[in-house]
């Protein structure tokens, strides 16, 4: 038997939702790696980068809504992301995207993209289908192709 004072019913359930927002964000950026993103920090990075770019590019709302369906750790850094606080959706197109992807990720833009279409290939993975729709129809044509060809369909 173990010595830890038994915990509350609250205390187990937080405790549980802690873990499933762990696994969840473990297995998205598993999923990043297994398209050549690590090692795990640069995973992240390119992560954060990426769909910060996407957010920016998007309606408010729909930025909510996609955010909603992420990994909740991944939320936290995309609320932490001083880019696109408070301002309105940008105009840009794929070059301006993976210009400041690169910057960011201290890449050339070659390499920049190759994240960029990996992230989204995870995204397009981890939300439901009529999100990924609502998001790809915002988008300039140069920037949907960035997303899988089976998403644009």
């Amino acid at each position: 038997m173990s010595n830890q004072p038994p915990t509350s019913m609250e205390e187990r359930r937080r405790q549980r939702s802690e873990s499933h927002a762990s696994s969840t964000y473990k297995s998205f950026l598993k999923d990043l790696e297994a398209k050549g993103l690590s090692p795990e920090e640069y995973a992240e990075r390119a992560a954060t980068s990426v769909l910060c770019c996407l957010e920016q590019r998007i309606m408010g709302a729909e930025a909510q809504q996609l955010e909603s369906q992420l990994p909740s750790r991944l939320q936290e850094l995309l609320v932490r992301c001083e880019r696109h606080e408070g301002l309105p959706p940008s105009k840009f197109g794929r070059a301006e995207m993976l210009r400041v992807v690169s910057q960011e990720l201290n890449v050339d833009v070659g390499t920049a993209e190759s994240a960029t279409r990996a992230v989204l290939a995870t995204v397009s993975e981890h939300i439901s289908q009529g999100e990924l729709k609502q998001v790809v129809q915002q988008l300039p044509k140069d920037l949907k192709t960035l997303f899988p060809e089976m998403t644009l369909h």
